[in-house]
């Protein structure tokens, strides 16, 4: 069974009702701000890197070019990309056409976190498994493959500080078994292809990621 909206309201700490209005969605943007979030330490980059058995600068050059800059937004809140495809997919358009459920992906000018606080009162899940989350845009999608109880939880671990960005990353390298390509990394952008194209997709090649990978290892 999946998250009711009542349940959604228990955890942002809001009036448990059911119905699903601008307290609600105030409360939702609340909860998941935190001006005072931690940066990594250097001391918790080598945790990872010791991890993952890679090299503290391998784990900095992926760091530097496959993040989407800072963990969170100038309100305090982790980075996100609402894709409103994937929502409109998830439960089967039943919320089409809306400005957070369309069958093509787009509307990236509207921001993100006013999509998913609609969206979450109409199915909690599916909001948060819609959206790409933090400083490595993980999708919540994934939620289940990467260790997390639902959606919810993948996305609520990323407000505690940028370790939780890492610690998604991480999960994401591991279950996908990409460890030997990480650890391959070099400043040889041959060497860095099998990561580039097992992060990036098969279009890794357009952006340049391979090279981008190996300059910032020099």
């Amino acid at each position: 069974m999946g998250m009711s909206i009542a349940a959604l309201q228990e955890a942002i700490d809001t009036l448990a009702d059911g119905l699903w209005g601008p307290a609600s969605r105030g409360a939702l943007l609340m909860f998941f701000a935190n001006k005072s979030a931690p940066a990594i330490s250097v001391a918790e980059m080598e945790a990872f890197a010791g991890r993952l058995g890679c090299s503290l600068r391998q784990m900095a050059a992926v760091a530097t070019v496959e993040s989407s800059g800072s963990a969170f937004d100038r309100d305090g809140r982790p980075k996100i990309l609402f894709e409103r495809h994937l929502f409109h997919r998830i439960t089967q358009g039943r919320w089409s056409p809306t400005i957070y459920s369309l069958d093509k992906s787009g509307g990236y000018e509207i921001d993100s976190w006013t999509k998913l606080a609609a969206a979450a009162g109409k199915d909690p899940d599916a909001a948060f498994a819609s959206c790409s989350w933090g400083k490595f845009q993980v999708l919540g999608m994934h939620w289940s493959a990467l260790g997390y109880a639902s959606p919810f939880e993948l996305a609520a671990s990323c407000r505690a500080g940028e370790v939780a960005h890492y610690e998604l990353l991480a999960r994401f390298i591991e279950h996908n078994k990409l460890t030997d390509e990480l650890r391959a990394l070099s400043t040889r952008a041959d060497d860095c292809r099998a990561f580039a194209r097992a992060y990036n997709g098969p279009e890794y090649e357009k952006f340049s990621y391979h090279i981008k990978l190996a300059a910032a290892l020099r």
